[in-house]
């Protein structure tokens, strides 16, 4: 397969949740390597570069059993699914037990078959690598127990696992209690980055990628701002540097993705990252102006190439619930137009509304939001054509009247390659708003042109000259958008004929 596009689309899929539905609509078990066909086509046929399967490594009994005893959880189980049972819970994926695909996924044939199948019809395969924490019966704590945090056995129990005769810390971030179902790996000792090195290179042998869960509590700083005098002294270089470089000499197109929030991204890249989750989009989408996400879409091309754009995952609430109606469409359009990756996450496309923890096995009914469901259908198909993905993004100015601000609630910018140009303008308020998008693109001086709008089916015709200055005039109710193809006017007349 030819290397990943400059900024590919990505798509999460709850595996065992999934597997569990698929086993229900067949009426027979079907795990990863008895996929049928026309599911995996149903997903190659939204216009997708990749899939993320979600979950696939062996979970840990020990996790389950911590779980089930945590009423905090237990209280998520119960919001999330009115009708749980214990047996509903069969672990966190990022509790995990060995970096083997799950017997109950299909094991690593099942998981290669999944792989083969997806390389079929063009697309890469990701999967997951959480490198602060493994399970409490991972072979590693009995094995290498100097591969850990071990703390005294008098430690407060919330934030420790007693094993034998030792204590070792749970997995924790700086600002959250622990993490009571998982043991805190120690990111300082060579041997744990040799043995990741190691397990890494095994997993790039099955997949084309990996997400790397919460990857900022491995850099030096926070990690010893976290843990201190019981990890000891921070090596001399970095843990992604390390880890990233003794993986790429083998698997040079082995993509890494880092979930990253505090503003790390930048310094992540730096290490060797391909794609950062950049939640401060997400955030100013979800409740900030205009301005700042426009602000936010000023930072350097270099920085913002390396970013991953989405509008939900498994750890943010569901689009549909986050955003009300005609917000989400209008956010969608902006993430999946930008530089970088863009994910989408299972269940979105649908408008389900109930954020599943990932402990659990199955989750509730929900209705097909039809009407999203062919929005979200539209938009791929929009954004699967070849200028997205390798095509230069420009932000683009705009401008209103000394009686109308309203064009500061509209963002815009465009997609060029080679003879094809795409304009989005989007209004990003509540409210409605008129504009005047700078379009600047030269070549467009001169001629007429017919530009096509992908999601509405509307067909408009303007000047090149108008469009350059003053700009091209919008009007748009709130929350809503323009997804413009160009074409010279004689060309589109020429295929009408046709």
């Amino acid at each position: 397969m030819s290397s990943w596009p400059a900024n590919p689309t990505l798509y999460e899929i709850n595996t065992w949740v999934w597997l569990g539905e698929l086993t229900a609509k067949y009426g027979k078990p079907i795990d990863l390597g008895s996929v049928p066909a026309d599911e995996w086509d149903a997903i190659a046929g939204l216009g997708f570069d990749a899939v993320w399967l979600m979950g696939v490594w062996t979970r840990s009994p020990a996790g389950i059993a911590i779980a089930n005893r945590n009423p905090n959880l237990l209280a998520d189980f119960h919001r999330a699914l009115p009708d749980f049972r214990s047996e509903d819970n069969v672990g966190s994926p990022y509790c995990i037990r060995e970096y083997v695909a799950d017997p109950h996924l299909g094991g690593r044939r099942g998981l290669a078959g999944a792989r083969t199948e997806l390389s079929r019809r063009g697309l890469r395969l990701l999967l997951d690598f959480v490198p602060n924490h493994v399970a409490p019966d991972h072979p590693w704590i009995a094995e290498h127990p100097e591969y850990f945090i071990q703390v005294s056995p008098d430690s407060d129990p919330a934030s420790c696992v007693v094993i034998g005769d030792r204590a070792f810390a749970c997995g924790k971030d700086p600002y959250f209690p622990a993490w009571p179902d998982v043991v805190q790996l120690n990111a300082f000792v060579p041997g744990l980055r040799r043995a990741v090195v190691e397990t890494l290179t095994d997993i790039a042998s099955q997949c084309d990628g990996v997400r790397c869960d919460m990857a900022m509590l491995l850099l030096n700083a926070v990690f010893a701002r976290t843990w201190g005098a019981p990890a000891g002294a921070p090596p001399a270089t970095e843990y992604w540097s390390d880890v990233i470089g003794g993986v790429r000499p083998k698997h040079p197109d082995f993509l890494f993705i880092a979930e990253a929030y505090w503003d790390m991204e930048w310094e992540l890249q730096q290490k060797g990252f391909d794609f950062c989750y950049d939640k401060r989009l997400y955030d100013r989408l979800q409740g900030d102006s205009a301005g700042s996400v426009r602000l936010h879409l000023c930072a350097d091309a270099a920085y913002q190439k390396k970013l991953l754009r989405f509008l939900e995952n498994h750890d943010e609430p569901r689009a549909a619930a986050a955003f009300a109606g005609a917000k989400e469409r209008a956010a969608a359009v902006a993430t999946s137009t930008q530089m970088g990756a863009r994910m989408f996450h299972e269940g979105q496309l649908e408008g389900r509304k109930v954020r599943v923890p990932v402990f659990l096995g199955r989750r509730p009914q929900e209705p097909v939001d039809r009407e999203l469901l062919e929005f979200y259908r539209k938009l791929l198909v929009a954004v699967a054509s070849p200028v997205f993905h390798n095509g230069d993004w420009r932000l683009c100015q705009r401008s209103g009247w000394p009686d109308n601000s309203s064009f500061e609630n509209v963002v815009a910018w465009s997609w060029s390659q080679k003879d094809e140009f795409c304009l989005i303008v989007v209004n990003l308020s509540e409210h409605a708003a008129q504009a005047n998008i700078q379009v600047g693109k030269e070549s467009l001086r001169g001629k007429r042109w017919r530009l096509s709008d992908a999601l509405s089916g509307a067909v408009y015709e303007r000047g090149g000259d108008e469009m350059l200055s003053p700009g091209l005039y919008v009007d748009l109710p709130p929350w809503s958008y323009h997804f413009l193809h160009f074409a010279a006017a004689n060309q589109g007349v020429a295929a009408a004929a046709r």
